[in-house]
Parts: structure tokens; sequence; C-alpha cells
């Protein structure tokens, strides 16, 4: 994947769809230490709507809670829970983070030690650490053909799970990341361990918080955790025999905190934008209730899908003009706004493809208030209805009958499309134009439009939307747009 460079993928992970992401996956991890917390030996959940599975294994099994692990796990609360806090708001004045974990861990070690939890109450500890490693060896290659296939969706995800923990950590301290590099970080990660029996890797979700947490912020901290991940390894491990599971329970959840506040934002998020809260809504209930890969993939769709929707059916007012100024705005979001006589001005805020092509129409017709198509049905009826009484001699009745349902019904001569917020076209989109204005010309309404982009204008021209000489009727501002209309009274403007 880093080798082709298909790190643009990163860029469908907005923000909202991230927080969402990572607030259920901190459902998920937090709901994976209660166990410890309580004492309670259960099985190991995994897969689609492990959430669910696990809780109700935890609601199955709380007669057997064992007290000394609660009374603990309360305890650890007590102490990580302020000290925490006092981190966090004295961080400026301290030169560095006081380790409370670092000295919970070693004081629980002790206690459990020669208090003989395990032998007296039960207490779930850590026991037996193996210690040292293991030789290196070639991978079995002929596993590749039957895990090769599951490789695809497991990169994908470490990918997508690294690089939303990395985004969410980048935008907190002011840093941008590369997903090309993420991706070959990732893959060397996995390619040379795979010669020393490791597991496959990705970004840790309660480990990064963990480090954040500390105050880590540069390469430095990864090098200082390696070399203490190799002291345990080789030597200290054993001293953790006694540590009871519930404190790293803890010790998980109080970093975890961070990414749950996320639900006291939400009334602040829902005023902001709907449509983004909707989308941390979606992700963060897909990943904790489904799971972690399905949730992300979830709200991938579901944010893609809210995007087509905002194009499907965007903003389109009518502009007025600002008096002693050249400028045009909404009618409906500004006061004192004049109209120019015979002039209609509407702005398309979205780009203009197959998806709202009709919406595009549809709007169109309902903010001028005329549909062209309705306007020369009921005029060729009213010649039918003609001709059919002249053929029955009945010309006494024309004078009743309407022979100009053209500039009189309709109100105006001339339709301006601004169309500085139209990012694209494509082919369906210049159709939509040269139906609007043939359909509008057939009925004596001329259509220009008015700051249209070079690529706008470039999709105009290679679709044969002018006839030859006519692209003096691109305008560089609605202003001109509808001094022209006004001075010649749509004459000469686009009929196809």
């Amino acid at each position: 994947m880093g080798f082709f460079q298909v790190g643009f993928v990163s860029v469908y992970l907005s923000d909202s769809l991230l927080s969402g992401f990572v607030t259920g996956a901190s459902i998920t991890v937090l709901t994976s230490q209660v166990k410890y917390l309580l004492g309670l030996d259960i099985p190991r959940s995994g897969g689609i709507g492990s959430l669910v599975t696990t809780w109700i294994n935890i609601f199955r099994s709380i007669h057997r809670t064992n007290l000394c692990d609660l009374i603990t796990s309360f305890l650890c609360f007590l102490v990580l829970i302020p000290a925490k806090e006092l981190n966090e708001r004295f961080k400026s004045k301290l030169k560095a983070p006081i380790p409370v974990e670092l000295f919970v861990v070693v004081a629980a070690t002790l206690a459990s030690h020669f208090g003989k939890l395990r032998e007296n109450y039960g207490s779930s500890i850590s026991g037996h650490i193996p210690t040292g490693f293991l030789p290196p060896r070639p991978p079995d290659w002929a596993l590749i053909p039957n895990v090769a296939l599951d490789a695809i969706p497991i990169a994908i995800i470490g990918f997508a799970i690294t690089v939303s923990l990395s985004e969410m950590f980048a935008k907190k301290h002011g840093y941008s990341v590369r997903a090309n590099q993420e991706m070959y970080a990732i893959g060397f990660c996995n390619i040379i361990p795979s010669f020393f029996h490791c597991f496959t890797t990705s970004a840790a979700l309660a480990k990064t918080l963990v480090k954040e947490s500390t105050g880590c912020r540069t390469q430095m901290s990864g090098l200082v955790t390696s070399l203490v991940i190799l002291l345990v390894l080789l030597v200290i491990a054993p001293l953790f025999y006694s540590l009871q599971k519930c404190v790293l329970a803890v010790i998980t959840i109080v970093n975890l905190r961070g990414a749950l506040r996320k639900f006291r934002d939400l009334p602040k998020m829902w005023h902001l934008s709907k449509v983004d809260t909707v989308i941390w809504g979606v992700t963060m209930v897909a990943t904790a209730l489904i799971s972690t890969e399905i949730g992300l993939l979830v709200g991938v769709c579901f944010s893609m899908l809210c995007v087509i929707f905002r194009t499907q059916r965007p903003e389109a007012p009518l502009l007025g003009w600002v008096a002693e100024s050249e400028t045009y705005e909404s009618l409906s979001a500004y006061k004192n706004l004049q109209t120019k006589p015979g002039v209609v001005v509407f702005r398309f805020e979205a780009p203009l493809y197959y998806i709202n092509k009709e919406c595009f129409k549809s709007i169109l017709y309902k903010q001028t208030g005329v549909n062209p198509v309705w306007v020369k049905a009921a005029k060729k009826k009213a010649e039918k209805r003609m001709l059919k009484e002249k053929e029955e001699g009945s010309g006494d009745k024309q004078s009743d009958i309407p022979t100009d349902l053209g500039l009189e019904a309709v109100g105006f001569h001339t339709i301006v499309i601004d169309c500085c917020a139209v990012q694209f076209l494509d082919t369906a989109g210049i159709r939509t134009l040269q139906e609007v204005c043939k359909d509008y010309g057939d009925i004596d309404v001329h259509v220009l439009l008015a700051q249209c982009n070079p690529s706008v204008r470039s999709s105009l021209l290679r679709g044969d939307f002018f006839k030859e000489g006519e692209e003096h009727l691109l305008f560089h501002s609605v202003h001109q747009a509808v001094d022209f209309a006004l001075g010649t009274q749509g004459h000469g403007a686009c009929k196809n």
C-alpha cells in the first residue's frame, strides 16, 4: 500500500468520524476491562457484538464479584483520577508529569505480595510472565496462500486505526501526519518482526492514550518504552507476578476518560453541525456495538453518503443587490436587498452532476415561480383550442383565449445563474444547463451564467454548450451579467 502511494484514502477519515470511532473503541476497551475490576473469570468475547456479549456475561456472573479486587479498583480510582486531573491542571508549572501510574503499580504489587491477596482472597494476579526471546526463524511461506486474503482487510483496518489515532493526536498537538509514511512504518513493523514470532501490529488505542496522558511527545518516548520493555522481558517480569490485574484495568480506564469526554461536547457539536454529530453518533454506535473494523467501515460509508446527500439537496437561494455596490447576496439571509426589474439572480451552491441535476431544475423552477415546460404546455394547449374553435367557426370567442403566455405571464425576461459555488460539471450537468436554456428560451426568458471557475468554463466549452461566437455570455461577475440583461433585455443570450 505504501509502495503504490494509496495513503490518499486517509482523506475520507473526517474529524467527526475519527472522534466517533475513538469514542466507540474506548467503550469497547472499557468493557473489556470491567471483568478485571470485578475479579470475574468470564470468557473473552470477540467478533461482531462482542460488547453486548461481554456485558451479558458480566451481569450473569456479577454475583461472583471478588470483593478484594473491587476494593482495590475503587482505591486505585480514588488515587489516579485526582492525580491525573492535577497533572493536567498544573502541567504548565510541572517540569515533568508526576508518574502516578508507576507509584500505583509499585504500591499495589507490594501490597498484593506481602498481603498475600491471591492466597487469602482469591484475587486475580498477573501470574508468571516468561522472560527472554525466542530464536528467529523464517516464516512458513506455505501459509501465505491461506492468509493472503485475510491479510488485505487486516492491513486496511490496521492502517485506518493507526492513521485515525495519529490524526487525532496530530490535531491536538499541532503537527501533521503523512499517510504513506505511516504505511511504510506499519509494513516494516510487521515484516521484520515476522522473523521473531511477533503478532501483527498497528496502533493500540489504550496504550497510545496511556502514553499521551503521561506526557510523551517525541520518538524518544518510544526508545525509552522499548528499553523498559526490554528490561522487563529480560529481568523485571517476574517481579510483577503478584500485581493484580484490576490495577492494570484501572490505569487503562482512567486514561480513556479523554475520549469518553466527547459526550460532553455533543450539544456544542449539534449546534455547530447536525450532520457531523450524526456521523459521530453512527460511527460511535457501530464501532461499540458491532466491531471496531465494521464500525470504521460504516462510518466511512455513512460520511460519504452524507456528502452525497449534501450535494443532492444543496442551498439554492435567489440573490438581491446590495445598494451602491456590485455585490449580490441571498435574499433569505440578508435584509434591505434590492432586485432588478425583469432579472432573477439564482445561485446553486453545489457541483452540478448526475445526482442533483433534477434537484437543480426543480429548485430553479420553484424559486423563479415559473416552470417553462408547463408554460410551453399551456401555450400549446391554448393554440390547439384556438385551432379547434376556428375549425368549429367560433371566431367570436377568440378574444377570450390567451394568445401570449410568455413574457407577460412570467414577469421577468432574464435569469442569471451565479455559478461561483459550482465546483465542477459532468456531462449530465452540461445537458441540464442546455435544457434549462432551451426551455426558458422557448418562452422568451434568457439564461446567463456568471462567475464560472476555469474548470466549469472548460467543461462548458468541451461540451459544446455555446454556439460559435457566443463565449462572451460567460460573465466574470453577477453585476456584469445583470447590467448586460438590463441593457439588452436578454437579446443574444444563450439559446440552444
